[in-house]
């Protein structure tokens, strides 16, 4: 194994450098996991230098691949101690609730989504939504409260709960 190692382990290393792309620690794994096959497997070095050599690079290059594959299918997270944070999300679920919402939105009366789009959504003051609906502020409030029993009706009828 001496004469192996002697012989190929610079130019192994070389190449196990350029399989993954400069990540040196991968590198060194795929080199170690790479000799270890061939300590496994001593009639291979029995061979020509150039025939340890090319079994060498295939078996680096499989380890690879396989390391690869894996990784696709199962990505690798690398989380520091102590750095864990709530868990991202993808906004699925914030788009789907908007969604509900809207459809909640579209089965209310005209004054009452106007209501609550102006002060909600838009975030105008009573007073201000009164102005830009030409109702009185009383009105707005009414349509409000009125608007937001229904709406809550509206998201129950679609599944959604508090």
């Amino acid at each position: 194994m001496r004469t192996v190692y002697d012989d190929h382990a610079g130019t192994l290393w070389s190449f196990c450098l350029h399989l993954t792309r400069g990540d040196r620690l991968r590198a060194e794994d795929v080199a170690q996991e790479t000799l270890l096959r061939a300590w496994r497997h001593p009639d291979v070095l029995d061979r020509s230098s150039d025939a340890v050599r090319a079994w060498l690079f295939t078996v680096a290059r499989n380890i690879v691949i396989d390391g690869w594959r894996s990784s696709s299918s199962r990505p690798e997270v690398l989380v520091e101690p102590g750095t864990v944070e709530q868990s991202t999300t993808d906004g699925t679920d914030e788009l789907f609730q908007s969604w509900l919402v809207a459809d909640a939105l579209r089965s209310l009366s005209h004054d009452h989504r106007a209501a609550i789009v102006e002060c909600y959504y838009g975030g105008r003051t009573v007073v201000e939504a009164a102005d830009r609906l030409g109702v009185p502020a009383g009105t707005v409030k009414s349509r409000l409260h009125y608007g937001m029993r229904a709406l809550r009706l509206a998201l129950e009828e679609r599944g959604v709960t508090r």
